[in-house]
């Protein structure tokens, strides 16, 4: 698997990915908030929920991010060096990278991720 390879929690267009984000914190709202009303039942909205926002409150709000930015932003890599611009920004005689993020994390040491030669400049 490369490092480009990852989950996308993006949707196709802003407004469905807004109305997927209303419909899931509406349901996991709803489940608990009609609880006293109408009892255990209302507990049937939160798997709905769930599914609606890709299984986590937060992976809706990454697949918005990535909904935002896809297309707006592109990797380019010129000398080593790697960086996000603008998309139809790419200068005359190189060519842009896959979009990917850099890795690091733990196990992951910036010399890994500096360029040849050097260290890198920040």
């Amino acid at each position: 698997m490369k490092i480009t390879d990852g989950p996308d929690f993006a949707s196709s267009s802003l407004p469905r990915h807004l109305l997927r984000g209303a419909v899931g914190i509406g349901s996991l709202v709803g489940a608990f908030a009609l609880l006293p009303l109408y009892g255990p039942i209302t507990l049937a909205l939160a798997p709905l929920g769930l599914v609606a926002l890709r299984g986590c409150p937060m992976c809706w709000a990454i697949g918005l991010a990535q909904t935002l930015s896809r297309g707006r932003l592109q990797r380019e890599c010129t000398d080593g060096r790697c960086e996000l611009k603008p998309a139809g920004s790419t200068p005359a005689g190189t060519t842009p990278a896959p979009p990917a993020f850099e890795a690091r994390g733990p196990g992951r040491s910036p010399a890994l991720s500096a360029p040849p030669g050097g260290t890198s400049q920040r």
